[in-house]
């Protein structure tokens, strides 16, 4: 069996498991990697050396300068300008989508998109806006910006490296500029005049309440003297129940501790604030012998006995009325004693209202405040993707409760412990607001609640400009590789405390990192193995009788269409020695068909396994797998329309 079809075959298999998801990407390419060494196609002493590729060390000191502007607040100062835009669903869209266009130029596009998600879902609370109108067009507009230079996304990092191992001279900062902003411009007008079209609207999805349906699922239990729950601590109950059911508050002699840091035992008479729908009530009472804080039955009669109350008030009300106007002998609204009397009963009925709504409030739901709930979003590099709460351990080693989890816009019935969790899975967890943000940052996942602008320091924030513009300006200049500009722009970052040096090392995506690592000896091992030669040979032969923008455009959407199913950095690796063999196989320039793989590669706007911005707002904004390609569709077509006459433009055959 030739080297060609053997990597073939690797290529095969590894494309199979990326598209069947059962295993994180990483996991898969190392396979891959290791399989193609046992097999011969790669050199075992060449192996790892993809680790030291300068792509590879780009696209982690990118990662890590794109967490300095979070950290300095340059992000943050714009953020805070987008929230006053109003509430005209077409200037959100304009102010949102322009925003995280240019910060997808300036640092890593998954950094932009996640650092404006809250901001977006603000905006949709603050207005009453569905966040599914907003936040797919968000998503897409990161993609496009990430296509305007050398640092907005991985495929452009690793293109450019590529050119520089075909031609010695690698693309600069600003080379993808000329095509990318254009692109970039044609595709954010064709969401701003057809996104609030395209995009299906998820109602009621911006609020935890609407999202995990809250008021219907919290209880209050009490402890009674025969309990079993009576002298144990709430990890002894959750052992008892064998399930996972959280405890958001213990209310004991009027006083009441969020769950997550009452570590007593529990005792006759305590209230336990739960997340339980009937099944888990019923296991409670089984189990524990928890019983509802007060009888239903009681509970009614009060009402009922308050209403008629109420309702005898106001009789007594209307005749003081009468006799009022009975006394004065007119109704004339200016006698002193009835503006009085009007004035007197205006605010019996204010006050009426007001108790009136707060019983309301009272039956929807039991007081939340304080609680220190928060939303946040699984991301695709998270930690917990396909683990359950059990196997991480939530409550023990991150201080969290998880209460609630959401899919696809909405609230999943199983039991708690049963869930596997999903990228862009949502989850409705409580924990110590210190500990909140480390906790997430480890697990992987993305707050999504209402956050305070944190605006920084003004000396870090300038600092942190002025060092991005040094490795912009070294790198211009070629002064230096983009790798070793940025490299040390990241390293004088953490020198200076822009960035601590722990969250440096938090910023780094492992997962793409190995990826990209793994993948580029076996993008090699399928040039040198005569691979890529032999799809472009039969490329060629397709091509023949049509001009070379033909196959251009083949190229094209081919390289879109894998970016659909794999992760965009592996279509860009695959892609690259294709893209030159057909270049060569042409006699003409390599620049416009490299040129044509970077951008196509950015473009996975028609499924939300394509790229990570994708996956991010899957669950936030309630899409389906489907909703994707009803906007991702036409945009895809704006972009190879815009796109292949602008590359021929400025890189000619």
């Amino acid at each position: 069996m030739t080297d060609s079809t053997l990597v073939f075959i690797v290529l095969g298999l590894t494309l199979a498991a990326f598209v069947w998801g059962r295993f994180r990407y990483d996991l898969v390419a190392l396979s891959a990697l290791l399989g193609s060494v046992m097999l011969g196609l790669v050199p075992g002493e060449e192996a790892f050396q993809g680790f030291g590729h300068p792509a590879v060390i780009t696209v982690a000191a990118v990662l890590v300068l794109s967490r300095a502007f979070e950290r300095s607040g340059v992000v943050d100062v714009i953020a805070e300008q987008v929230l006053k835009v109003g509430e005209r669903l077409f200037l959100q869209l304009l102010v949102l989508t322009s925003t995280v266009v240019v910060l997808s130029g300036i640092m890593n596009n998954v950094g932009a998109l996640a650092l404006l998600l809250p901001v977006a879902m603000r905006l949709a609370r603050e207005h009453d806006t569905s966040p599914s109108l907003l936040l797919m067009p968000l998503a897409f507009g990161s993609l496009l910006g990430g296509l305007t230079t050398l640092i907005g996304t991985p495929p452009n990092i690793i293109i450019a490296s590529y050119r520089g191992s075909v031609t010695g001279e690698t693309f600069g900062m600003f080379s993808f500029s000329p095509v990318g902003v254009v692109v970039a411009l044609a595709g954010l007008a064709l969401i701003l005049l057809l996104a609030w079209r395209l995009v299906p609207q998820r109602a009621g999805k911006a609020s935890t309440e609407a999202m995990f349906d809250t008021a219907n699922y919290l209880v209050e239990l009490r402890v009674g003297e025969e309990s079993k729950a009576n002298g144990l601590t709430l990890r002894e109950l959750h052992q008892e129940l064998e399930e996972t059911i959280p405890v958001l508050a213990v209310v004991r002699d009027e006083s009441r501790r969020a769950g997550h840091t009452f570590f007593g035992v529990l005792r006759e008479g305590d209230i336990l604030l739960m997340e339980a729908g009937p099944e888990e009530m019923k296991l409670l009472e089984d189990k524990a012998g928890l019983s509802l804080g007060k009888d239903a039955q009681e509970k009614e009669k009060e009402d009922k006995e308050t209403e008629d109350k109420e309702k005898a008030a106001e009789g007594e009300g209307a005749e003081d009325d009468e006799k009022a106007q009975g006394k004065n002998g007119t109704n004339n609204p200016e006698s002193p004693y009835e503006v009085k009397h009007q004035d007197k009963n205006r605010e019996k009925d204010e006050q009426k209202d007001k108790e009136k709504e707060e019983k309301k409030k009272g039956k929807n739901g039991v007081d939340t405040e304080g609680l220190q709930l928060v939303e946040a979003v699984v991301r695709t590099d998270s930690m917990m993707v396909n683990h359950t709460v059990t196997q991480l351990r939530l409550h023990n080693q991150f201080g969290l409760h998880l209460v609630a989890v959401a899919r696809d816009g909405g609230r999943l019935k199983q039991r708690l412990h049963d869930i596997r969790f999903r990228p862009g899975d949502v989850l409705l967890l409580q924990g110590g607001e210190s500990e909140l943000a480390e906790s997430l940052a480890t697990l992987g996942c993305l707050p999504l609640a209402k956050r305070d602008l944190n605006l920084g320091q003004p000396r870090m924030l300038l600092v942190s400009i002025a060092i991005f513009a040094v490795a912009i300006l070294a790198m211009l200049f070629d002064f230096l590789p983009a790798a070793v500009a940025l490299s040390t722009a990241a390293v004088v970052s953490l020198l200076v405390g822009v960035l601590p040096l722990r969250e440096g090392y938090q910023a780094i995506d492992g997962p793409v990192i190995v990826l990209l690592g793994a993948m580029i000896p076996v993008g090699q091992a399928l040039d040198t193995s005569g691979g890529a030669a032999l799809i472009a040979e039969t490329m060629l032969v397709w091509g023949t009788e049509w001009p070379v923008v033909v196959t251009l455009i083949g190229l094209f959407v081919l390289s879109m269409v894998l970016s659909n199913v794999v992760n965009n950095a592996a279509a860009a690796v695959l892609m690259a020695p294709i893209a030159v063999s057909l270049a060569n196989g042409f006699g003409a320039s390599v620049d416009p068909f490299l040129m044509a793989v970077a951008v196509s590669a950015s473009c996975a706007f028609l499924t939300p396994i394509g790229h990570q911005s994708n996956t991010l707002v899957m669950g936030p904004g309630g899409y389906r797998f489907s909703d994707y390609w009803k906007l991702g569709l036409p945009l895809s077509l704006v972009v190879l329309a815009v796109a292949i006459p602008m590359i021929l433009l400025v890189w000619p055959l």
